[in-house]
């Protein structure tokens, strides 16, 4: 089963055959969680919104076309999702900060450079969440997803020299956090 494209499975999907969501599941669970989960989630509250996009994915099945890559309907949905968590936690006035977990040291000599890396991993998540979301969104689709432009370009909808631009200035700016974390 795994040779069968995304975007044949969404379209039986949306005929009738509603098992095939539970392969697209398979295939795109962990991606959704940590999509979720870099955007500043608990583990918990990811595992609720990767429910939620494929909940989503069944209800708005109809509106699938086939057009471009299933991964950047997907990744709109999962956008749309976590937008929608947040309105709604904002509502609530309720926030939850992502608690790093802590890393595995293997031996005495691996310590410094363990602590060098477990450092530049916290101010570098610290960075990300002083990021506006839209920023902080683009740079997860792009680096952590391995997305192309124009499959990023979809999922914002706008152009591909659009989605260049605005990949480019979320690293200035997560680049520029970074440098005055590193300095304090």
């Amino acid at each position: 089963m795994q040779d069968l494209s995304d975007n044949f499975l969404m379209m039986k999907v949306k005929s009738g055959d509603l098992d095939k969501l539970g392969l697209l599941y398979e295939r795109y669970k962990k991606r959704l969680f940590g999509f979720f989960y870099n955007l500043g989630n608990n583990p918990s509250v990811s595992e609720d919104l990767v429910q939620n996009v494929f909940l989503r994915i069944l209800k708005y099945r109809n509106s699938y076309t086939g057009e471009g890559a299933f991964t950047a309907w997907m990744f709109r949905m999962a956008r749309n999702v976590n937008h929608d968590h947040y309105k709604k936690i904002s509502k609530e006035s309720t926030y939850r900060k992502v608690l790093l977990e802590d890393t595995e040291v293997k031996s005495a000599n691996d310590l410094d450079d363990a602590l060098e890396q477990k450092g530049n991993e916290v101010l570098l998540r610290k960075a990300l969440t002083r990021l506006p979301v839209e920023k902080r969104e683009i740079l997860l689709l792009s680096k952590y997803r391995e997305m192309r432009f124009h499959e990023i370009a979809e999922v914002l909808g706008c152009s591909e020299g659009a989605a260049k631009v605005r990949v480019h200035r979320a690293l200035k700016d997560l680049r520029t956090i970074f440098l005055q974390l590193e300095m304090t």
